[in-house]
């Protein structure tokens, strides 16, 4: 385990997701970077300049350790080995935060490179649920799960996506991660109003809140297809989302994504600031 961090939970500032390259800048000029984030598959071996440097990250900056492996809403049982490489990340970093994704990306012995959405039925809830569970035992800490971005409804469903987080919460004691973003990219997906979905999520239980980019497309019959990418700076939509969000919920842990495409850091310093006005203007 590090050596005392001083760092036990989150504070409600900007954080960004760190990338190696990054390294020097954060260090160097971070301005008004609050926190980090990394995710957890890049940091479960042993030892070299990824860990070393995370070490020095964590003495300056508090850390949010962000899982996408977990296939936590999968029909199969969790990979014992992934959760025991797990929890012994979270041992050694002692993280102000871990989260993880409502969505599944195995079966079987097949691994998918997507995080598939899932059907909002009680089977799966008591199967959500007990993953869940698993996962806070092992970990020893509670564990935020972040809400899905979709492209289509399941007719199976019997609950709404908002319902269903809120009942794995009362369930299971997990708070959420709230991605507005995905909450964008879904209402335009399935043509429904993203300020309805805020207005029905159990803010109560929020830990953090993300803002990322998404690529613009169309379906076969020519109406918006939005694709969660990662890859561009948040639009204007999505920070007047926020901006709603942020007046019902209060001030948040807000987090800007940028995982494909990256750019130099000046860029993210720009969104960070951006993010740090939204922050202050709630504050105020």
């Amino acid at each position: 385990m590090l050596d005392a961090i001083p760092h036990p939970q989150l504070p409600a500032r900007p954080g960004v997701g760190y990338k190696a390259q990054h390294y020097r800048d954060i260090m160097d000029t971070p301005g008004p970077l609050g926190w980090l984030e990394i995710h957890a598959e890049n940091y479960m071996g042993d030892g070299g300049r990824p860990l070393a440097q995370l070490r020095h990250l964590a003495e300056r900056f508090p850390i949010s350790v962000h899982g996408v492996g977990l296939s936590i809403g999968g029909e199969g049982a969790l990979d014992a080995d992934h959760l025991a490489r797990l929890k012994h990340l979270i041992a050694w970093l002692n993280p102000a935060s871990f989260s993880e994704h409502l969505a599944w990306s195995t079966h079987d012995s097949h691994f998918f490179n997507d995080l598939l959405p899932l059907p909002y039925t009680a089977k799966t809830l008591d199967r959500v649920a007990a993953h869940i569970d698993q996962v806070q035992e092992t970990v020893g800490r509670p564990m935020l799960l972040e809400n899905p971005s979709s492209y289509l409804a399941f007719a199976e469903s019997t609950m709404s996506e908002t319902d269903f987080l809120r009942a794995l919460t009362q369930r299971t004691g997990c708070g959420l991660l709230l991605d507005v973003n995905n909450v964008f990219v879904s209402a335009t997906n399935l043509k429904t109003s993203p300020y309805a979905y805020i207005d029905a999520f159990p803010l109560e239980a929020v830990g953090e809140i993300h803002l990322g980019g998404h690529d613009e497309d169309q379906d076969e019959t020519g109406a918006p297809l939005l694709i969660d990418s990662h890859g561009k700076a948040v639009v204007d939509p999505v920070w007047a989302l926020l901006d709603y969000t942020l007046a019902k919920s209060g001030p948040k842990p807000l987090l800007i994504e940028w995982d494909t495409d990256v750019p130099n850091w000046p860029v993210l310093v720009d969104e960070i600031t951006r993010a740090d006005s939204a922050l202050a203007l709630i504050a105020s």
